[in-house]
């Protein structure tokens, strides 16, 4: 394994350090250090910049206003940000720009590409991921929401369950089976649906943490154009294990940035609390940081794959499991550390509802409580540990298969 980066790319680097050192405040410390409102306001701005600059787009072809650049640019892009603790756009981007962009780009129609590319880019169009069920979230397969073809429409009935801001949007692509005929994993189509119509309904509720980020989505009768599904009716299975695929780099490259700029203020954290010379927090420290290294090799590993095109496969539930695991471990320290600090938060939580707190994000309780909380869902979310740990035990060691139902 190589892990260098080539020539080209480092020119890059050098092209996107010279926009950070133009274009961030001066004593810039993160957007964690920002006030709530102050940290909204910094990355609507933010992601305006990124996208005058074709930064969001930065792999797309130019003539859907890209910079045509290559996977490699796209990850150098990402650790730069990263190690100056600002965001790429705001949150739905990830579903937007990174998932459906990126899968139109691969399976939608040249129509379907001219008209939402754009729209994407801009931020006119704001999208969620319709795929979670209640009785089918790690067996997606299962899904019972349907669409049945009316007209020159789809009508589509069912419900979706942990859909991430679909309270702030209003677009979102939805699995749903569309012939029920055929086994579960070939009657399933990749269907993009407006939110604000009658016959959507969409409930927020509150997670432990506080926060409100999830959402029920209620399809009663709801309707999309006949043409808008991507990949071809009844391929939707497909598309939609091509798309979760698309991130697979770039959180290899950024995830290990991200945990070790955490140990950093844990360590800092154990300072405050005088904790820093107990022999028992500094091993649990020192194992933590051993873990965040372990993961950039990891993550080194993933990357190359990615990078020479290979599909998904075990490494990509090994990262999962490895990082949501570990991150319960860190944040329980924190919260050993911290003892009864910890039980009153005081200061800003977290303005992300996954993994750590944002650069430069003050050592308070209220940051380290609520990432405390966040941790528990991130052993749950893109895969519960226990389905990781099944795919790893059929496809890596060939153990039977467990029971199905």
């Amino acid at each position: 394994m190589d892990i260098s980066y080539p020539p080209e790319t480092e020119t890059f680097r050098t092209e996107v350090r010279a926009f950070l050192a133009e274009t961030l405040p001066p004593e810039w410390k993160g957007i964690g250090a920002l006030d709530e409102d102050s940290a909204w306001a910094f990355a609507r701005d933010w992601r305006r910049l990124l996208a005058e600059r074709r930064y969001l787009s930065l792999t797309w072809p130019e003539q859907y206003g890209g910079r045509g650049l290559s996977k490699l640019h796209q990850v150098v892009l990402m650790e730069e940000l990263a190690l100056a603790g600002v965001p790429f756009g705001l949150p739905q981007d990830t579903f937007g720009v990174k998932m459906l962009a990126n899968t139109l780009l691969r399976w939608g129609t040249e129509e379907q590409k001219s008209h939402f590319l754009p729209r994407i880019l801009s931020g006119e169009d704001t999208w969620c991921q319709g795929y979670s069920e209640p009785d089918a979230g790690s067996d997606l397969a299962s899904l019972r929401t349907r669409a049945v073809p009316e007209g020159e429409e789809w009508v589509i009935d069912g419900q979706k369950v942990w859909t991430s801001g679909a309270h702030h949007c209003d677009r979102i692509f939805v699995l749903a089976r569309t012939n029920p005929d055929a086994s579960k994993h070939r009657g399933i189509s990749f269907l993009l649906v407006p939110l604000d119509q009658p016959g959507v309904e969409v409930r927020p509720f509150r997670m432990m943490s506080g926060q409100l980020h999830f959402n029920e989505v209620f399809f009663n009768g709801a309707r999309t154009r006949a043409d808008l599904v991507v990949g071809g009716v009844d391929n939707g299975w497909t598309v939609a294990q091509s798309l979760l695929g698309v991130e697979r780099g770039e959180e290899a490259a950024t995830n290990p940035i991200l945990f070790k700029a955490e140990v950093e203020r844990l360590v800092e954290l154990a300072r405050l609390h005088g904790k820093d010379q107990d022999p028992v927090v500094r091993q649990r420290i020192a194992w933590c940081w051993s873990k965040v290294e372990i993961m950039r090799y990891l993550g080194y590993r993933i990357l190359t794959g990615w990078l020479n095109g290979a599909d998904p496969g075990p490494e990509t539930s090994i990262a999962k499991l490895y990082w949501s695991e570990y991150h319960t471990e860190v944040t329980d320290l924190a919260m050993d550390i911290m003892g009864l600090h910890g039980q009153v938060p005081v200061g800003r939580p977290p303005l992300r509802t996954y993994r750590t707190d944002d650069p430069g994000a003050a050592n308070s309780s209220g940051s380290w409580s609520t990432t405390y909380l966040i941790a528990r869902s991130g052993t749950i979310y893109a895969g519960t540990s226990q389905v990781q740990r099944n795919i790893l035990a059929e496809k890596v060691l060939g153990l039977p298969r467990e029971p199905r139902i």
